[in-house]
């Protein structure tokens, strides 16, 4: 009961040729390593439900996922959130572009964004 967004966007070869692949780092939110090397991406479930009928049982569920997307420079960081954006967006909607910072203690970047998903059962 998850969108499927890790084999949608490690399938795509500008994804793994900036996150890598065995491992692909992209990882559910609380999941990334300490240490992890950048740039890396995290995701996040805010909120989803099945779209339930009167008449059956839900063919599809649809959540809002959050991407967050680390790395030491802007230009890694906006490379990466751009070739995320490119893999997910043929399957569902980029629907808010969020923060854009540098964390004070390590200077790396990091850039958001939230995404409308629905996915058939």
């Amino acid at each position: 009961m998850q969108p499927p967004i890790f084999p949608i966007c490690a399938a795509v070869p500008a994804v793994t040729a900036l996150l890598g692949s065995g491992p692909t780092r992209l990882y559910p939110f609380g999941e990334a390593p300490q240490g992890v090397a950048l740039p890396y991406a995290v995701w996040r479930i805010i909120n989803g439900a099945p779209e339930n009928y009167v008449d059956g049982p839900p063919d599809i569920d649809r959540w809002s996922v959050q991407v967050d997307v680390y790395a030491r420079t802007v230009s890694d960081v906006t490379a990466v959130a751009e070739a995320l954006r490119d893999a997910i967006e043929p399957h569902a909607h980029v629907v808010r572009w969020g923060d854009q910072d540098t964390d004070p203690d390590t200077n790396n970047r990091h850039i958001g964004f939230d995404v409308s998903w629905w996915h058939p059962r």
